[in-house]
């Protein structure tokens, strides 16, 4: 009888697995930094994702990243999950999702814990972005502000 692959064994997709990896090979990196190359590294990191996306999913990122260094230049640029992400004292605060990293039909921009986001008993943390307009640019420098305060 021929072995038969468990359902385990695919809990996660190629794309998951990948993230997971890239998280590993981020942390790896990151603890072999000083505090003064945290910034430049991971400015350089950023770029290197942004490189690899489809043109679209790049477009959105660098212009998001721009946003968000407008509105808080104190945040450091890293990746998080192989993600073009910001941090404030080494936690990440905000990351950009592409599109394409998990083959949906949105990019979307989000907040981890430790922003500041918070609106009273619910608020959300995750948000679809189709097109950045003046309005979307304003509201993503405003969330990144208060994510910080």
């Amino acid at each position: 009888m021929a072995p038969t692959k468990s359902k385990a064994a695919n809990i996660f997709t190629d794309e998951e697995r990948a993230a997971v990896a890239a998280s590993v090979k981020e942390r790896r990196a990151a603890s072999k930094r000083s505090p003064e190359d945290e910034r430049v590294e991971g400015e350089k990191d950023v770029r290197a994702k942004f490189a690899e996306m489809p043109p679209a999913d790049r477009a959105m990122g660098e212009r998001i990243h721009e946003i968000v260094l407008a509105a808080v230049p104190s945040l450091v640029p890293k990746t998080y999950y192989g993600m073009p992400a910001y941090a404030k004292d080494g936690r990440t605060i905000c990351f950009y999702k592409p599109a394409s990293k998990f083959k949906v039909r949105y990019s979307t921009f989000e907040f981890q814990p430790d922003a500041h986001v918070d609106d009273g008993d619910m608020w959300p943390v995750s948000f679809a972005v189709i097109e950045l307009t003046p309005r979307v640019e304003a509201r993503i420098t405003e969330l990144v502000k208060k994510a910080v305060s």
